[in-house]
């Protein structure tokens, strides 16, 4: 008897990933297609769009072979942004796809353009200041630096949408991806900003805004050839991976701070106004009239995964030994940027810095700081969200990282904060599946219903005196270290093009 069910898929900055939801919420199905991005330059980082489709194809084969008796009801689209893929008339992409905060090229666009515009009217309009985050500094970029590429331009795409058009030939945006390409975004209008786009963006083609959950268009004829996904099957617009992550667990309610442990940690607090901060980033939601504060660490998993490449050991090893390093990590204090920093701080030229290296201090210990690290950089988020206005009042966890118990504890006992854990946390694939099938519904599911909380995570009360002087010492660490990191950040800039390679 046929299975009704949704396949939810999503491209992240280090794999794909996609799963089969029956409509009780049940993962009939998994699939994982790892990828890496490529850095040809120090702060460059970029991917092939055509690599997301060629997943989006394989994914979706494994899934249905897998589940022979499946019938897809929808489909749900999700991807990592906001990145900025150009591509011609048809689609088809003119250069790799420029990502999100972690690619830091368009600084002389951010800064051109905030001359040009002025803050307070970037801020009317878009929300928010011009960051490494922000998309219209990378069409910019795109224009000045690459016009072979421009010329040939006239559409612009997120992974999402990339999908959205090769399924069902529509060209369309969610409002909040779109939101994140400031400054052509109007924030209150929830609209393009018509004279920044033909001053910053034409000759492109605006794409038609709609919400996350919307449906964009049916399975064509040629894709379901291609994806074995039956012609005709609705597939909505969808959006950022971050914002899917929230709604797979449930977090974008007033009042709701979402914590993505992935390659990079992200935060999506969910407010009841528009909030304005220069230190965040202020966004439309993944709902009609809904609105969000956002920051983001450049680096949390992909921090780990590079210390445990350069020890050259494993994740239980590097836990256990984290575990018997203790709070404090025996005198270490990380800076996690590695890769610059987004939010707080907004500095694409910050660098990692190990504070306090004895002889005595081993890969646990680093491990330990590394994990300590995150943690704090989150914590510096959550405070400047709440100096800004925001009511934080519940915080759910999501995200590959989340399996590890340690991280999540170390996480709650530097910030003070309990964290919800939901049963599901495989994230914005997940929650892609869940868009769908309330699209399609008569009666949309509840995702309470579909993934409850299992898990909550408490400070211990006794640590808060450790953490409290290890937060001071980190803002005063980025402080003392700040100019060095900057000179170094320069002279790496100049340096052979593969220094930056993976």
């Amino acid at each position: 008897m046929p299975v009704r069910c949704t396949i939810g898929v999503d491209v992240g900055t280090s794999s794909s990933k996609g799963v089969l939801v029956d409509e009780s919420g049940s993962i009939l199905a998994q699939a994982t297609r790892g990828h890496e991005v490529s850095r040809p330059r120090t702060g460059w980082v970029e991917m092939d769009g055509a690599v997301w489709w060629e997943e989006f194809v394989s994914i979706t084969r494994e899934l249905l072979a897998e589940v022979p008796d499946a019938e897809v009801t929808g489909v749900g689209v999700s991807g990592m942004g906001p990145c900025v893929l150009l591509g011609d008339a048809d689609g088809t992409p003119v250069r790799p796809a420029i990502l999100y905060g972690v690619d830091t090229r368009a600084g002389a666009q951010i800064t051109a353009m905030t001359d040009e515009l002025g803050v307070p009217e970037l801020t009317r309009v878009g929300g928010s200041v011009l960051t490494s985050q922000a998309g219209g500094p990378k069409i910019v970029w795109i224009r000045e630096e690459d016009p072979e590429a421009w010329a040939r331009a006239r559409r612009l795409f997120m992974p999402a949408s990339f999908l959205a058009l090769r399924l069902t030939g529509a060209y369309v945006l969610d409002h909040q991806s779109a939101s994140q390409v400031s400054p052509l975004y109007d924030i209150e209008a929830e609209r393009w900003h018509a004279p920044w786009w033909e001053r910053f963006a034409a000759p492109l083609e605006a794409p038609a805004l709609q919400w996350a959950g919307d449906i964009a268009g049916t399975v064509t004829a040629a894709a379901a050839a291609q994806t074995g996904i039956p012609e005709g099957v609705p597939v909505i617009t969808g959006t950022i991976d971050a914002w899917t992550e929230a709604v797979s667990v449930g977090a974008h309610g007033a009042g709701d701070l979402m914590l993505m442990y992935g390659t990079t940690m992200f935060l999506v607090a969910t407010v009841e106004e528009t909030l304005r901060t220069p230190s965040m980033w202020t966004t439309a939601g993944a709902f009609a009239g809904t609105r969000n504060l956002a920051g983001g660490l450049s680096t949390s998993g992909a921090l780990t995964a590079w210390l445990k490449d350069v020890t050259g050991s494993d994740y239980p090893q590097l836990l256990a030994e984290a575990e018997t390093s203790g709070p404090g990590a025996r005198g270490l204090l990380m800076l996690p940027y590695f890769a610059g920093e987004r939010t707080p701080i907004q500095d694409p030229d910050a660098r990692g810095v190990i504070a306090g290296l004895t002889l005595e201090h081993g890969r646990g210990d680093l491990y330990r700081a590394a994990l300590e690290a995150t943690a704090l950089g989150v914590r510096h988020n959550v405070e400047t969200m709440r100096q800004a206005g925001a009511d934080i009042r519940r915080i759910v966890a999501v995200g590959g990282g989340t399996q590890g118990r340690l991280w999540l504890q170390v996480v709650s006992d530097v910030t003070g904060l309990v964290q919800e854990v939901p049963a599901i946390t495989i994230g914005a694939s997940y929650g892609a599946a869940f868009l769908a099938a309330g699209a399609v519904a008569d009666t949309p599911p509840a995702i309470a219903d579909w993934n409850p909380v299992t898990d909550t995570i408490a400070p211990d009360p006794a640590l808060r005196d450790t953490y409290d002087a290890l937060f001071d010492r980190y803002l005063r660490l980025y402080a003392g270290t700040a100019d060095v990191a900057h000179e170094l950040a320069a002279a790496q800039k100049h340096t052979a093009p593969d220094l930056a390679q993976p």
